[in-house]
């Protein structure tokens, strides 16, 4: 890890542990707040242990960015997980391909990138 990404990953790593110490559910109930808090710390460790052999300085910005922007609709929303939909992409089939050959790889290769940053990580996970 480059001597620059490394304060900023210890930092988010704080960050997110803060979060879940005082995060309150939108219930408003306890045991909802301790089970969200105990969610919140295992999904961070597993991540942040998943992704602790890259060395790839964009690969490293690329988790940044998600964490921070999970950590933004989690604040913003009042939920601690990514928004639960099974495709988050809505297009019909074969939507963002051309008609023309290898029509099934392409639409599985631009399905993939447009996928939102804060959801790159959830399949893995979940």
């Amino acid at each position: 890890m480059a001597a620059a990404t490394r304060p900023a990953v210890l930092g988010l790593y704080r960050r997110v542990l803060r979060l879940a110490r005082r995060w309150q559910a939108a219930s408003g109930r306890p045991e909802d707040s301790a089970r969200e808090q105990q969610d919140i710390l295992r999904e961070a460790r597993t991540l942040f242990r998943k992704n602790k052999g890259l060395t790839d300085t964009d690969q490293i910005k690329q988790c940044i960015d998600e964490c921070t922007a999970r950590i933004e609709i989690g604040l913003h929303y009042q939920i601690p997980y990514p928004r639960p939909v099974s495709d988050p992409i809505h297009l019909p089939p074969m939507g963002l391909t051309s008609r023309r050959g290898r029509g099934l790889r392409n639409q599985e290769k631009l399905r993939k990138l447009s996928k939102p940053v804060y959801l790159k990580s959830h399949d893995e996970v979940s």
